[in-house]
Order: structure tokens, then sequence, then C-alpha cells
């Protein structure tokens, strides 16, 4: 099975691990902070919604503390 990204790109993990990267690198974190504040706050909408199960499933990986 392919993989697929969830919240970041191969790309945007390569210029978040690179101390160097500049323009680009903001650039990626830019678009990050947008997936983070609508796209992924309407997932957790939908989730709650139709599939709490889902939703608590994605609470344990997300609030997991290492």
């Amino acid at each position: 099975m392919a993989r697929t990204r969830a919240l970041l790109t191969e790309r945007d993990r390569e210029l978040l691990a690179s101390a160097e990267g500049g323009n680009r690198r903001y650039q990626s974190i830019s678009e990050i902070r947008s997936r983070i504040n609508e796209e992924l706050s309407t997932d957790v909408k939908v989730l709650k919604e139709n599939h709490p199960e889902l939703l608590d499933e994605l609470r344990e990986v997300v609030c997991d503390e290492d």
C-alpha cells in the first residue's frame, strides 16, 4: 500500500529537520500552521460528529507524551 501524508509532506519533514532552508523553510512552516489551524480543526469536527472512535485514536497519537 502506498504511504500517504498525515500532516507533513516529505519535503516539510526535510525542511523542518534542516537548520538551513531559508525562505522555503519559513514558507513550509506557515503552510503547516495553516493546515493545523484550518484543515485539522475541520477534520476533528467531522470525526467528532461521524466517527468518535477514530477521533479517540487520533487523540491517543497526538496527545502521547513521547
